[in-house]
């Protein structure tokens, strides 16, 4: 390490992983853990609670929400403190056009989404929280996949007849095994994962011990 996995193949019955620096990778078993890409502007809970967080440290924080509702996205009690902050200022309607600087963040220009009226704000920072992608187009069409591109497990991987379903398994998947027996996943990277820390660390744990049991 560092390394990049680029690719997951097979040849003479191992599992081989092909890295960004061209060389390759074989084994028995195989732990996908790669998590998702998370890009903070945002209305939702993430948003409010990084929103909360910073207002810790930094002397303003200002929450850009694209709709007009605090309260639509994000739980009721999250809305409630982000409302009682005074280091908080919501701005509704609002859309990032532009960040300004040269080298560092200076300014960001928003646009109210109503009335069109840009605006230029000052910051030094900016956390997107819009959504999350998961890590797997480096897999191709190796693993099954749901219709967002997180990795199907255990009887959804069975069941699934999109990319990389298996043709014939032997056995009943595992929990967190993929379509190809042998190949794992956990976290969130894992289709139908709850994404938060504790159960990807807990699916890592128990991943661990089904990569036993097949072996």
């Amino acid at each position: 390490m560092p390394a990049e996995t680029t690719a997951l193949g097979q040849r003479d019955g191992y599992h081989v992983l092909e890295l960004d620096d061209g060389t390759t990778v074989s084994a028995r078993t195989v732990l996908i853990a790669t998590g998702a890409v998370v890009a903070v502007v945002g209305g939702g809970n993430s948003a409010a609670q990084a929103a909360l967080f910073l207002a810790e440290h930094t002397q303003k924080v200002r929450l850009l929400i694209r709709h007009g509702d605090l309260g639509r996205d994000m739980s009721r009690y999250l809305g409630d403190r982000i409302e009682r902050n005074p280091g908080i200022e919501v701005l509704l309607h609002t859309e990032v056009r532009e960040l300004v600087g040269d080298r560092v963040l200076e300014a960001l220009i928003v646009e109210n989404n109503q009335t069109g009226e840009r605006r230029r704000l000052e910051a030094r920072d900016l956390f997107v929280f819009i959504g999350a992608e998961p890590h797997t187009r480096w897999l191709g069409d190796a693993l099954a996949l749901d219709d967002r591109g997180y990795i199907l497990t255990g009887r959804n991987a069975t069941r699934s007849t999109g990319n990389g379903a298996p043709q014939e398994l032997g056995h009943e998947l595992y929990l967190l095994e993929t379509s190809r027996p042998g190949v794992f996943a956990a976290g969130d990277v894992r289709s139908g994962s709850i994404k938060r820390v504790a159960s990807a660390v807990g699916e890592g744990a128990i991943a661990v011990r089904f990569v036993h049991a097949r072996l």
